[in-house]
């Protein structure tokens, strides 16, 4: 075996991994801690990752916010939050039922922001470049950043995109 082919087969196992850990669309227990210790992270005035940031929506059916880490992705000087795991993403789900009304925070400072979804005809840039910018989604979206732009058409119906928009 070529060292080649032993790193194509250690990428693929942690792929594995990660959707196993995140398999009927939501995080398992490991996943959650992480989770919430990403949300501390990307929350930080001083630790936050440049692309990051903590989502904070009203859930859909407790009204109590959630907090979610996410990686915001700029393409042609807006910024896009995708989804990874699919449509029926809670966070997706809290979005749509809270009519897109939400908050992100970063660096220490909240924002207020109204989310408005990306027609699916129209996100497959955004979704290579969510790629590019995000190695741990793309076991959940199949595609690394070097695929082919009819490639992330195809898959774009099952990702959400969501247009950050300040309130």
């Amino acid at each position: 075996m070529s060292v080649r082919q032993i790193a194509r087969a250690v990428v693929q196992e942690v792929a594995a991994v990660k959707r196993w850990m995140y398999r009927h669309g939501r995080p398992n227990v490991v996943m959650r801690y992480a989770n919430r210790l990403d949300a501390l992270v990307y929350g930080s005035r001083w630790l936050s990752p440049r692309r990051t940031a903590v989502l904070k929506v009203p859930g859909r059916r407790t009204g109590r916010r959630t907090s979610i880490p996410i990686v915001v992705t700029e393409h042609r000087g807006a910024g896009y939050l995708v989804s990874m795991l699919g449509p029926d993403a809670n966070w997706v789900r809290n979005v749509r039922a809270a009519d897109g009304q939400a908050s992100l925070y970063r660096r220490g400072r909240e924002i207020p922001i109204v989310l408005q979804e990306v027609p699916p005809e129209e996100r497959a840039e955004i979704l290579r470049r969510y790629a590019a910018l995000a190695p741990a989604a793309r076991p959940h979206l199949g595609l690394g950043p070097a695929a082919p732009l009819e490639r992330f058409q195809q898959i774009a119906p099952g990702h959400p995109v969501f247009l950050i928009v300040a309130r």
